[in-house]
């Protein structure tokens, strides 16, 4: 029993161990490469059919867009094709896209509108920056010309004795007719030192090369004095981001020194963010009132009232002139119409509309009119302006152009400038003879006599020193027998406080 109780364990391990020793089966031999390629296809059929059931099977959850071909597009693209193709030279596609966006801007005919590549848009950014390095000037093109809109105050621009209306012909010889506005910004820009040469035409007289230096164009945007009247004088120059909170930290000096009265003074100030004249104007329009009207396309016109910030109540008014554009209308017409300022000087350049910039990928900018603005009674001033209550013209000798002080004029020398620095010696008390364009004995002795006066080396030479001294006096009597200001002042109805010894 034993035995063959052993025999049969035996066995049954024989047979355990024979099953698990049996072999799985056949199998395929495969060469490394082979393998790897074979796995390779098996992932891209497996993606494939995957894809064509997503796209194309009845529960379809990605959706395939063609692209809708654009019909008035046709012309520009076969026009493209063909210069690409037919051309005798290499096309720069860049400059062709360029060009073909840039004529979309000029076909709309508004000056304000333009397409700016990366350069041209770091430019303009630049510019509503807070500083940058040029010489202080709002330019506009118009009707093909590059214009003067205003020179900015303390720049470069401004002692040179550019003007509104000044037309730009050419840059340092090159013409810029046809050019737009940024392309001109970016010939006239420069490296703080360096010197840029205009030639300018101002009204019907002969154009003349003005040589300017580049400088860094001042930070501030507002100015102010107190005289002893009480009267604070404020000139606005620009409208930045910090336009407003620069206004009201003098405003709130000067109230603490007794202020009685106030001028505002947009002349020569070109505008610039919509936002700085509306806080501007909510410092004085009473709560309630419009400060301007915003009118988009195919809408009705957006009335936007001041708001209950603290007012200053105390007489109040504007002054402009041709230089006064955009922004610095805004605030001209709400201080007008909404607190009851007078406004004193020349019309108003005369810009009722708004612009967006839209930033481009590559740097670009879309600048484009998106809408105009209408003053609180809903009076449009676009190539219009805004008139004076009380029309003062500046003297005729703040229109004398510049003197170049690297020039030289002498006994005998025959020239238009001649003229000019007659003229400035006649205004400053000096009696230069009959005022023409010749350099005559009379014309040497008062130029001596007011170089031994002002401590200038004594030659009769209208050069250098002498130059740069005249130039400057004359512009400072501007400044101190400014009639514009002088009457802004007047029509406050501020009296000075008696005063007792």
């Amino acid at each position: 029993m034993d035995e063959q109780k052993r025999d049969e364990e035996q066995t049954e391990q024989s047979e355990q161990q024979v099953k698990s020793e049996k072999p799985a089966g056949k199998y395929l031999r495969m060469k490394p490469f082979a393998f790897i390629m074979l796995i390779f296809l098996t992932i891209i059929c497996t993606a494939g059919l995957t894809i064509f059931a997503l796209t194309f099977g009845e529960q379809k959850v990605v959706e395939v867009k063609v692209p809708v071909e654009r019909p008035e597009f046709k012309k520009l693209y076969d026009a493209y094709d063909t210069l690409q193709q037919k051309y005798f030279e290499d096309v720069n596609e860049e400059e062709v896209v360029y060009g073909a966006i840039n004529g979309m801007f000029d076909a709309l005919g508004d000056p304000y509108s333009d397409y700016m590549n990366k350069e041209e848009a770091s430019s303009f950014n630049e510019n509503l920056s807070s500083s940058f390095q040029g010489i202080g000037a709002e330019i506009q093109e118009r009707n093909g010309y590059i214009m003067i809109v205003s020179p900015i105050k303390n720049t470069p621009a401004e002692k040179a004795g550019l003007q509104p209306k000044d037309m730009v012909l050419a840059v340092d010889g090159k013409s810029v007719k046809g050019m737009s506005s940024t392309e001109a910004v970016l010939l006239i820009r420069g490296e703080k030192g360096t010197e840029v040469t205009l030639t300018i035409q101002r009204g019907e007289a002969d154009s003349f090369d003005l040589t300017l230096v580049r400088d860094d164009i001042p930070v501030e945007t507002v100015y102010g004095d107190l005289d002893e009247s009480g009267i604070a004088h404020l000139q606005i120059t620009s409208f930045s981001e910090n336009t407003a909170i620069e206004l009201e930290k003098l405003l709130i000096e000067f109230e603490k020194e007794g202020m009685k009265g106030i001028v505002i003074d947009v002349r020569q100030n070109p505008g610039g963010y919509l936002k700085a004249a509306i806080d501007i104007s909510n410092l004085f329009v009473e709560q309630g009132k419009t400060i301007v009207q915003i009118q988009e396309r195919n809408l009705e016109p957006q009335i936007v009232a001041a708001d209950k910030r603290s007012k200053y109540k105390l007489p109040l008014t504007v002054l402009i002139d041709e230089g006064s554009a955009s922004s610095s209308e805004i605030l001209a017409g709400a201080l007008k119409e909404s607190a009851n300022a007078k406004i004193i000087g020349l019309k108003s350049f005369g810009k009722g509309t708004m612009q967006e910039v839209i930033y481009m990928e590559d740097g670009a900018n879309l600048k484009f009119t998106t809408g105009k603005w209408l003053t609180p009674d809903g009076n449009w001033i676009n190539e219009k302006g805004i008139s004076p209550d009380v029309k003062v013209d500046y003297p005729d000798y703040a229109s004398l152009p510049y003197i170049d002080p690297n020039q030289t004029y002498e006994l005998g020398t025959e020239h238009v400038v001649v003229e000019t620095a007659k003229r400035i010696l006649e205004v400053l008390g000096y009696d230069p003879g009959e005022v023409n364009t010749v350099f005559d004995e009379t014309t040497e002795a008062a130029l001596k006599a007011y170089q031994e006066e002002n401590e200038l080396e004594i030659t009769g030479i209208l050069t250098g020193d002498t130059t740069y001294a005249l130039m400057d006096a004359i512009s400072e009597k501007l400044k101190t027998e400014d009639p514009q200001i002088l009457k802004a002042k007047e029509l406050l109805g501020v009296t000075p406080e008696a005063t007792t010894d």
